[in-house]
């Protein structure tokens, strides 16, 4: 409540720039993620750049659009998350490595550098045989924002952390392997997996969030809000095969133009997509 308070404070004004300055110390992965799920919200709300001091790596990728990195006090980097990740240079090397082993806080799937390193050794450009390597791809996405305007941070939160349960669960076992590409997007590759048979476990997973996961959610929210009106929670999910040609963009890409609406409720009940 009082980052909230002091956020409201800051843009009184309406500036152009605001600045955190370590918002997430000391705070728990739920907490961490509410703060910078409001930041991000708030920042495309009201049109402000924000600048986001912060040692929570990889948390700030995830609502970042450009990254100036400090290297013995000075700027040893400014760029997006994709110009650094291809960047060869022994000190953002000695960076992303730090990364090794991390995973999302909130929602438990691996980090995007973990998640790069999986993606380029099972779909290797430079293959000895020369073969074509192909995959299936899905891209889960949430709608976050109309979620955390009328439902709060924490109910966008509460969202994305059992999405990422689902995922792991349905798709690990299978060799798969994802990671939050932003705020509100999922990425899962799934290496041994064809098309009709990722179909059928996205199928699955929309059943679950719909008849248990997100009435649920909803009702908790509910519960702890005082705010009324229509609002409507949607989970899409785009699903395409990708190969050893395609960088994880272009797949980004791809499923996003298959995507549409697994499972959803809307104004208090029910509405299946599927």
């Amino acid at each position: 409540m009082q980052k909230r308070v002091a956020l409201a404070r800051a843009l009184v004004k309406d500036p152009a720039i605001v600045l955190f300055d370590e918002p997430t110390t000391g705070q728990d992965p739920i907490r961490k993620n509410i703060i910078l799920s409001m930041i991000a919200h708030y920042r495309k709300q009201f049109g402000f750049t924000a600048v986001l001091i912060s040692h929570e790596i990889p948390d700030v990728f995830f609502i970042s659009d450009r990254i100036l990195l400090l290297w013995e006090g000075k700027i040893a980097f400014h760029g997006t998350y994709e110009e650094l990740t291809r960047l060869r240079h022994p000190m953002i090397d000695e960076f992303l490595q730090s990364l090794d082993g991390l995973r999302d806080e909130l929602t438990g799937l691996l980090s995007k550098e973990i998640f790069r390193s999986r993606y380029a050794l099972t779909l290797g450009r430079e293959s000895i045989d020369k073969t074509v390597t192909t995959v299936t791809a899905v891209l889960f996405g949430v709608s976050i924002d109309q979620i955390t305007v009328m439902r709060g941070e924490q109910t966008a939160i509460k969202i994305l952390k059992t999405l990422g349960e689902y995922v792991n669960r349905y798709f690990v076992p299978l060799g798969g392997f994802s990671a939050r590409h932003s705020r509100d997007r999922i990425l899962t590759i799934l290496p041994h997996t064809g098309l009709e048979d990722a179909g059928k476990l996205v199928h699955d997973i929309a059943q679950e969030l719909q008849q248990k996961a997100l009435p649920e959610i909803n009702a908790i929210a509910t519960a702890r809000s005082a705010a009324g009106g229509c609002f409507e929670i949607s989970v899409t999910a785009g699903i395409t095969e990708g190969s050893s040609a395609d960088d994880i963009e272009d797949i980004m890409k791809k499923a996003e133009e298959n995507k549409k609406i697994i499972a959803r409720y809307k104004c208090g009940g029910e509405e299946s997509s599927q």
